[in-house]
């Protein structure tokens, strides 16, 4: 092995083999039990972010672990289409070279969007094999690929003959800047500074005004009511009176309705049911009027008077208030804090719009969903996001989902002169169902919200609707479905989890998916939200490859528009990575996100963490050498020969391997990868590493020691490593192939891949308890010694007599056959047992149970000096702490700074308080000496 540890050395090599062997396809035994997840398909514009990496290898963890099971396992890959953001990417392409899509007709333009996926559509798939995923690139799908076409009009044509798709005219979210509708998800509403304007508006009657309040003005011209809380005193004797809407002089009701909350401004609330979907409701409720006052580009139409129209809506809102004011009818502006929504992609303010969609009948399709999560079918991992899925289940809307682009699968609707609509399969399909003839067809110019087509992927992806004419579709999808665990975020349950439950349960018949296992987001090490404009944004391939200073900041600065922001961000990166990212490596960044992957958590990334990982890898390799170092040529017992013998170490390092393997088990099989994380590190850095290794010298070491126990050391050491490399192989894939190579002749084991090893198994007879419980005294031992050494600054090399006092007759046992360890490990010159009645020497002193280990003081200390060294840390420790309680104790910066840097101060104070405790300690004990 190199001496040295580089993963950029050995991960790229060991995945190219993995994909061209073919490792990552379904096992070779078809009888196996079916282990299949099928991905959260990223979209085909994307770039793997922290997120991203998350998901991706929580999913290859759980897909490495049941392949090494021995299940028939199928990681089915795929990209989904991006049907907005795929457009936008390509229409700012050709906007570079002067021609829009408008230019080009929306064939041609379909054309250039096939062009850019084969060129550059595929540079998340290629990050994905840079974090070690391994699906079955063979079967790669794309949500627009011609068997998913077939796949996603099959299901359209079926629910609209079934009467659960139609038509209608209602209220959408539309981004003015991109023409279309976009779902809720594609919304981002973020809190801004804005105002409240408080209008009167004249009692018809002529008796006075009624004051409202809204943060919309330009949208007064559609007012069709003006609502008030049926139980408020102030406007009871004004119900079914009228008000005139000013500027538009339309004569309007007011109405009561429970949805006026009476605490909100002056408790009368304007009802525009075409530009808000809870005044849309209202109207709902009180059959009123719904007037559309604005065209697709968001700029005022003929629905209002002429003065306004053709205004854009903001420069609209100030011509509005001027001549409200001028009226006399504004009372005041406050300012105000809203929610505004903005299009994820575009940015732009997004307003409720009243146009013609189609729309999924989604209430008879949620029955089945909720009864499939009710009955166990489904489960929820963490369970308490069954009561989010259950709260959208049982209050749910009818499904827009159709959008306004070019790009995407196009709604196989066709319509004649007359605005009858005919679905089909084809314009020829159509025509021959209906009996048209000749008659002028025109096909639907919309497509399908990608939220539909990525609906069908557990069954899409497997070849549905094939089944019955292709043999393979059906044994795939008798083999793969359902699949076994959905991995996925909260923030889609709705848009993308129940979609694919409602659908697969109304086509397939089956669920799914047996398991949704809901994990957090990933937050910056403050636990904000990692965003651009934030500035905080870490890329996964930037932590495994590292990234120097100046690319780090053009990377992070690029694309904001305010200088300002630039230069903060600028700044922020400087300080926080002085020195630029190092190479940290795949498996050190895979096993961070393992070790924070606590089930349904937020977890809040921190590079330090990853620095700790590397460090573990490091450690994994130098383990590994020496016992190279110590086996090669050796017999290791690889023929299974059984003259050997295990020392005690032995016993108990394998016994703790056992009980290793079952903590690790148990946890994956309960997606509590944190804990399979933490019981993989502790079990191999500090029992196998800091110990065993440790315990394995004086055997190796010994010339006199007997063959058969050095033969059974060599053993044991190569074995516990092999199979801590197989315990670990599903989270940190290279280093553990990379070592296994090397070791796997030394330990008897046969195959060209760990891959393709079984995952260890604990056997509860290998678990020797008088081993372990011997082991462990000599350690609490072995460590209060050390601890000694540390408080009385007494160097490791110095040899020491100890003595043993007030010990029991097990305590003699366990010495008496742990001498020579104790005496190696801990660097003894002599030990002495004390009887009762033996006088104990002035000594420092550690405890084990109730036994006195001593280390006299005579001699090995300058008691003098020690406690001048001691005192003058003392002095500059309370220093220290004056300064932070002083902090703490003023009131401006408690009620001032942000929480987490109030809890490091705190935390800080502890910590010296403590450690001043400590040094005190130390000093009585050598005053005592």
């Amino acid at each position: 092995m190199e001496k040295t540890y580089s993963p950029q050395d050995i991960e790229s090599k060991w995945y190219q083999t993995w994909e061209q062997q073919g490792y990552f396809k379904p096992g070779s035994d078809p009888q196996a039990d079916p282990y299949c997840i099928m991905i959260p398909p990223p979209n085909v514009t994307g770039s793997l972010h922290m997120g991203h990496g998350f998901q991706e290898a929580i999913m290859d963890a759980l897909i490495r672990y049941h392949r090494m099971l021995g299940n028939n396992t199928l990681w089915q890959v795929g990209t989904d289409h991006a049907g907005i953001a795929t457009q936008m990417v390509v229409e700012r392409l050709l906007e570079a070279e002067g021609v829009s899509r408008h230019d080009l007709g929306r064939e041609k333009f379909i054309e250039k969007v096939w062009e850019w996926k084969a060129q550059s559509g595929g540079n998340i798939t290629r990050q994905l094999r840079r974090l070690g995923a391994s699906p079955d690139w063979s079967r790669e799908r794309f949500t627009m690929d011609d068997g998913f076409y077939k796949a996603v009009q099959e299901v359209f044509i079926r629910l609209y003959e079934d009467g659960l798709i139609y038509r209608g005219k209602r209220l959408v979210n539309w981004d003015p800047a991109l023409h279309t509708a976009i779902s809720d998800l594609e919304v981002i509403a973020e809190e801004e500074s804005g105002h409240l304007w408080h209008f009167k508006y004249p009692l018809t009657d002529g008796s006075g005004f009624m004051t409202v309040a809204t943060t919309r003005p330009e949208t007064m011209l559609g007012d069709t009511a003006v609502a008030v809380n049926p139980n408020d005193e102030r406007y009871t004797h004004l119900l079914g009176k009228t008000v005139t809407l000013p500027l538009a002089n339309r004569e309007i009701p007011i109405i009561a309705d429970d949805y006026v909350e009476r605490e909100f401004g002056t408790g009368c609330v304007k009802i525009t049911p075409a530009h808000d979907f809870n005044d849309y409701a209202v109207g709902q409720r009180h059959h009123l009027p719904i007037i559309n006052i604005f065209n697709h580009d968001a700029q005022l139409n003929d629905q209002v008077p002429e003065a306004y129209r053709g205004l854009d809506r903001f420069e609209a809102r100030k011509r509005i208030v001027n001549d409200l004011d001028a009226l006399g009818l504004l009372e005041k502006v406050d300012d105000h804090k809203l929610k505004v929504p903005r299009g994820d992609r575009s940015g732009v303010v997004i307003e409720p719009y009243l146009t013609d969609q189609w729309y999924v009948k989604a209430a008879p399709l949620a029955e089945k969903a909720i009864d499939a999560v009710e009955d166990g079918s489904i489960q929820f991992v963490p369970k308490q996001y069954e009561n989010m899925y259950f709260s959208w289940m049982r209050d749910i809307q009818d499904w827009c989902i159709s959008r306004q682009l070019w790009w995407g699968h196009r709604i196989p609707a066709w319509y004649d002169n007359q605005g009858n609509v005919y679905v089909g399969r084809s314009e020829e399909d159509v025509r021959e169902r209906h009996n048209l003839g000749d008659t002028a067809l025109k096909q639907d110019e919309d497509v399908l919200d990608t939220w539909f087509s990525s609906g069908l992927w557990t069954f899409g992806t497997l070849g549905w609707p094939n089944a019955d004419n292709d043999p393979n579709v059906a044994e795939l999808l008798k083999t793969f479905h359902p699949s076994s665990v959905l991995v996925t975020g909260f923030d889609i349950i709705f848009f993308w989890v129940a979609r694919m439950i409602m659908m697969t349960l109304y086509f397939m018949k089956e669920v799914p998916f047996h398991t949704v296992y809901v994990h957090g987001l990933v937050r910056d090490s403050h636990g904000q939200k990692m965003s651009k404009s934030k500035g905080n944004v870490l890329d996964p391939i930037d932590l495994i490859d590292g990234i120097d200073l100046e690319s780090l900041v053009k990377k992070r600065t690029a694309g904001l528009m305010r200088p300002k922001d630039a230069s903060k961000i600028e700044k922020q990166t400087r300080k926080e990575f002085p020195d630029g990212i190092a190479p940290y490596g795949t498996d050190a960044l895979r096993y961070t996100y393992y070790s924070l992957a606590s089930t349904g958590r937020d977890i809040n990334f921190d590079v330090g963490r990853i620095e700790g990982f590397r460090n573990f890898c490091n450690k994994m390799w130098n383990a590994a050498r020496y016992v190279l170092m110590n086996t090669e040529d050796q017999d290791c017992g690889q023929d299974n020969s059984t003259d050997y013998q295990l020392s005690l170490a032995d016993r108990w390092i394998i016994g703790r391997l056992q009980q290793a393997e079952k903590a690790v088990t148990e946890a994956i099989d309960h997606y509590r990868l944190d804990l399979a994380s933490q019981a993989i590190y502790e079990f191999f850095w500090n029992e196998y590493c800091d110990w065993y290794l440790e315990l394995s010298k004086p055997v190796l070491w010994d010339d006199d020691a007997a063959p058969a126990l050095k033969k059974g050391t060599r053993r044991t050491l190569v074995r516990v490593l092999e199979a801590t490399l197989r315990l670990a192989h599903p989270l940190m894939p290279f280093i553990t192939e990379e070592i296994w190579q090397q070791i796997k002749v030394l330990a008897g084991a046969k195959g060209d891949t760990i891959m393709l090893q079984p995952y260890p198994e604990a056997d509860d007879s290998r678990i020797d308890e008088t081993a372990i419980a011997d082991i462990e005294w000599l350690k609490r031992v072995i460590i209060g010694i050390r601890n000694i050494r540390g408080e009385m600054n007494i160097t490791p090399a110095k040899h020491l007599p100890i003595y043993f006092n007030n010990g029991s007759a097990d305590d003699l046992r366990k010495l008496n056959d742990n001498r020579q360890f104790l005496a190696k490990l801990a660097n003894l010159e002599a030990i002495t047992w004390l009887e009762p009645g033996d006088e104990a020497p002035m000594s420092a002193t550690a405890l084990v149970g109730n036994m006195e280990i001593l280390v006299p003081m005579a001699g090995l200390i300058d008691k003098d000096a020690e406690l001048a060294r001691l005192n003058k840390e003392i002095d500059k420790l309370q220093r220290e702490l004056e300064k932070v309680q002083n902090k703490l104790g003023n009131e401006n910066f408690v009620g001032k700074a942000p929480a987490e840097v109030v809890a490091k101060e705190r935390e800080r104070m502890a910590d010296m308080e403590a450690t001043l405790d400590k040094l005190s300690q130390q000093c009585t004990t050598i005053n005592a000496l």
